[in-house]
């Protein structure tokens, strides 16, 4: 972060301890929600019988500053401030709202719940079921200098050989090592272009150096339901979808399930490979500034006509997703959502749309360790200009 950016960190550190409108500083009419016991959630998603953090009209930019859950959990004991600095952190650079949280008496249940700090929700005006959350990701900015990457047993795409560790018998947070979880923790440093990398040290003294590309594991809308929703398995309103695709500058399509959407982000990334296979990625704290964009059934243009699961888009692709407890199943679904979309989206027809997938779209691995597994196709835009001039003429 520069030294602006800090600054204005600070600022609202001092200050907002609830959420508001900024009035000045470099988010000055952001709407603002900080991480605090008031607004997250730990280890569920928002059902429709949440509460609202805030509440903000159509065409919103929202800034979260939110807090990854790694360094927090159990297997890491459950003191944010003694794993940070166990790991040579100083204090500063250790997050207030992280140390709050781990001191509280908030419930969590390490084997039972999810792991992840879910900030909101916020409440969009007018939105009702039918209408689709259209999330325009502006920036996502790191709030700290170091993320951890984690494997757990149980978990992961190599259940059963990696961790390596053993576990113990009545692991707990007084005694983390028990579980035998493996949490990698990674600095972030800049290289001599300027641009800052993930930085991992092998035991030969040389460090695997990889580029950052910030994105929001987590987004989406609250399910219609009254029953707890775990923050882990994606689903058809959001949640942990994990596609490394949606950093700044994509926008992301979500069906509104409930009255007034209830929109919620956290599970901040700085990096992510496709698979995200020993079960995090580079986890770590991000201010996620977004804008929320009510689309009204039967009044405003919908991508593809109709949304029905989450819908992504950058500027050179259209991202339709599959999801599945079976990856194979998953493959399908993307596939005939993509399918579906050629078809209305342009026009195409079902069969030229499948041959046009086999020969020019990447199907991409979002994640395979979520329970729920995720495939997602990008559909590149530049091959369909002359459908853009089309439209134009009608």
């Amino acid at each position: 972060m520069n030294s602006a950016q800090a600054e204005e960190f600070e600022v609202l550190k001092q200050i907002f301890d609830k959420p508001t409108l900024l009035k000045s500083g470099n988010y000055t009419g952001n709407y603002y929600v900080p991480s605090t016991l008031n607004t997250i959630q730990w280890g569920y998603l928002p059902n429709k019988d949440s509460k609202p953090v805030l509440t903000v009209p159509s065409g919103s930019v929202v800034t979260f500053d939110t807090v990854s859950h790694e360094g927090l959990l159990e297997d890491q004991g459950r003191d944010a401030e003694k794993y940070f600095k166990s790991k040579g952190v100083k204090s500063e650079f250790i997050l207030d709202e992280a140390k709050n949280i781990t001191k509280s008496k908030l419930d969590h249940d390490f084997h039972k719940d999810g792991p992840h700090i879910v900030t909101g929700p916020v409440l969009v005006q007018d939105a009702e079921p039918g209408d689709i959350l259209k999330v325009e990701v502006i920036k996502v900015e790191p709030r700290v200098p170091y993320g951890v990457i984690s494997n757990r047993h149980g978990k992961g795409a190599l259940v059963g050989e990696f961790p390596k560790i053993k576990p113990q018998a009545n692991p707990s947070a007084e005694h983390p090592e028990r579980y035998g979880n493996v949490s990698v923790f990674t600095p972030i440093e800049k290289n001599a272009k300027g641009d800052y990398e993930g930085v991992l040290k092998t035991d030969s003294g040389k460090s695997i150096r990889f580029p950052l590309y910030p994105f929001m594991g987590i987004m989406g809308v609250a399910a219609n339901t009254s029953e707890p929703v775990n923050s882990v398995p994606p689903a058809l309103y959001g949640g942990n979808i994990d596609i490394n695709e949606l950093g700044a500058g994509s926008t992301v399509y979500y069906p509104v399930q409930v009255k007034g959407g209830l929109f919620y982000t956290g599970d901040s990334h700085f990096a992510q490979g496709g698979g995200e296979v020993a079960l995090t990625a580079l986890e770590a704290s991000a201010r996620a500034t977004l804008k929320l964009t009510l689309l009204k059934a039967g009044k405003d243009k919908i991508p593809g006509k109709e949304i029905q699961q989450p819908l992504g888009e950058n500027d050179n692709f259209w991202i339709t997703i599959g999801l599945d407890e079976d990856l194979n199943q998953a493959m399908k679904k993307s596939t005939r959502e993509a399918i579906r979309f050629l078809n209305q989206e342009y026009g195409i027809d079902e069969t030229i749309a499948y041959a046009y997938l086999s020969a020019a779209t990447n199907f991409n691995v979002s994640q395979v360790v979520d329970k729920t597994k995720g495939i997602h196709a990008m559909i590149r835009k530049a091959d369909f200009e002359e459908f853009k001039t089309d439209k134009k003429k009608d």
